[in-house]
């Protein structure tokens, strides 16, 4: 009886585990994880050219840890630009494997000037302004998300 009840565990383990470590991962939820720890972001997904080209304008508040995921099919250099943008954001750019290679923080909303994320960016999240400082973000830090090609991700949603 001893064993059976182990066996039963075990199938358990096997089968419940993996889809807990998969459900760590959903469209909606970015984390990030670095020296302060791991921190979770609710996300709106943009991939499409239309999409990444409104991003956040003309929204006029967003709520503390959410957050906008700019998808791009490879890494490339990107700039960003906060014209018709009516709230301060961070922007967080990280390479193909989601490890963050550039953070600017405060953009200023309306303003016109290009925010350059440095080459080889495949992925951008913008926040809220000065969250990132709040929350002690900083490059090398590592994000994960489906949207992440998880064969090269640095922190593969599978992963715990």
């Amino acid at each position: 009886m001893r064993l059976v009840k182990l066996i039963v565990v075990a199938v358990l383990a096997l089968t419940v585990l993996p889809a807990a470590a998969q459900a760590a991962c959903s469209a909606d939820r970015l984390e990030i994880r670095g020296d302060f720890g791991t921190v979770r972001f609710r996300v709106a997904v943009v991939d499409t050219p239309q999409g990444r080209a409104q991003g956040l304008m003309h929204v006029p508040e967003m709520p503390r840890m959410t957050g906008m995921l700019f998808v791009y099919e490879r890494p490339q250099r990107v700039s960003f630009w906060m014209e018709n943008t009516l709230i301060p954001l961070d922007m967080i750019f990280a390479d193909e494997t989601g490890v963050v290679q550039r953070i600017h923080e405060n953009a200023v909303p309306l303003d016109r000037t290009p925010i350059p994320g440095g080459d080889g960016i495949q992925y951008v999240l913008e926040i809220n302004g000065g969250m990132a400082a709040t929350l002690g973000l900083s490059e090398g830090d590592v994000m994960r998300h489906p949207a992440i090609v998880q064969d090269v991700a640095a922190w593969a949603c599978a992963a715990e």
